[in-house]
């Protein structure tokens, strides 16, 4: 990888005094996978963690398993989530299961505390542990298992590299990132599922791809499989965004502040994709077509994520002010010690390169 310019990161500060630097890479591409602007290393090879749950969600639309088990586009959402574990989450991951037949045993990953402190508050108050429906990740899981009945496949296996469905998923991701079978490599992720790593560009790339086919700018009869069925992705995330994250979370603000225009997604240790759809936005940044942006920081802080994603958006001009005020608490946000007094705050010093 190659040296971080000086000027590639964001700062927290403590009184005036520089605390810590926090390395930030960006790619932004058009819809011809084009590299329109950049910020770091373009090119670093990132996991994209809970970031590629759009391409998943498209292997499971691909077996038909939401025409057999009469799936929903919140259904939908709930398999691209990395929801806060709130009841509308517990229960509709429930309800997956109760359709295909299935219970929470057949789940392979495990429970944890919520990613919403109101939520955990609440289970302490109740002395009540998650299990493994409670899982940010468990509305993928469920689709994962509906789609391996769909397939005919063993379902107790649903989750290791070499089972069918998971050689499904990472022909899909490859696909969608217009990558080879050389082209990514895989991992394990904290759910325990496979997840694919590629260059970040790539990234950018997948996301620019599911805005491209939901701007529809064809007939739906001249459209492929593939492309219907990321643009229901796109649309499933975008308008139930709820299900997505969840109460007072980024990638829930965002995409309804944005009002159909964008999806957003975080993936683990610090990696984000947005997909805008084709407007007069996108050409105005010189893109041909729709535009996809992928962010990594270096040391997979969050809440400099979240601050890199609201700058980017700002340098960009992305969206009418209105809907950036709706991120802007996330932009710059200050730091607050034990007793609530402020005592620093993030602050974005990069400035995106046109290539």
């Amino acid at each position: 990888m190659r040296t971080v310019l000086s000027n590639d990161y964001l700062i927290s500060d403590r009184g005036g005094v520089i605390e810590n630097r926090h390395a930030v890479h960006a790619a932004i591409v058009d819809s011809t996978g084009r590299l329109l602007y950049s910020l770091g290393d373009p090119s670093r090879i990132t996991l994209a963690r809970s970031a590629a749950k759009p391409a998943q969600a498209v292997a499971i639309l691909e077996t038909g398993a939401f025409d057999r088990f009469d799936f929903d586009d919140a259904d939908l959402a709930l398999m691209c989530a990395s929801h806060s574990s709130e009841e509308r989450h517990i229960a509709r991951a429930r309800n997956i299961l109760e359709k295909i037949g299935a219970n929470e045993g057949n789940l392979q990953c495990g429970g944890h505390t919520s990613i919403s402190n109101a939520v955990n508050r609440a289970w302490i108050k109740k002395d009540f542990t998650p299990t493994a429906v409670c899982s940010n990740c468990s509305g993928k899981h469920a689709g994962m298992i509906a789609a391996t009945i769909a397939l005919g496949a063993d379902v107790d296996t649903y989750h290791l590299p070499t089972h069918p469905m998971q050689v499904r998923v990472k022909n899909t991701v490859n696909e969608i990132c217009g990558l080879d079978e050389q082209g990514s490599t895989w991992g394990l992720d904290g759910c325990n599922l496979p997840a694919p790593a590629f260059p970040l560009l790539y990234l950018a790339r997948m996301y620019a791809s599911f805005a491209a086919a939901a701007s529809g700018n064809h007939a739906t009869t001249t459209r492929s499989p593939r492309t219907l069925a990321q643009s229901r992705v796109f649309k499933g995330m975008s308008q139930n965004s709820e299900y997505v994250a969840g109460e007072d979370r980024f990638c829930t603000i965002l995409m309804r502040a944005f009002q159909g225009l964008l999806i957003g997604k975080i993936g683990a240790d610090g990696c984000y994709g947005i997909g805008i759809q084709e407007s007069e936005e996108t050409t105005r940044l010189g893109g041909n077509g729709s535009i996809g942006i992928a962010i990594k920081i270096e040391d997979g802080n969050i809440d400099v994520l979240y601050s890199a994603v609201a700058e980017v958006l700002e340098q960009r001009q992305i969206g009418n002010p209105d809907m950036r005020q709706e991120v802007a608490r996330f932009h710059s946000p200050e730091i607050r010690n034990t007793v609530g007094i402020v005592t620093g705050r993030l602050v974005p010093c990069f400035k995106l390169r046109e290539i």
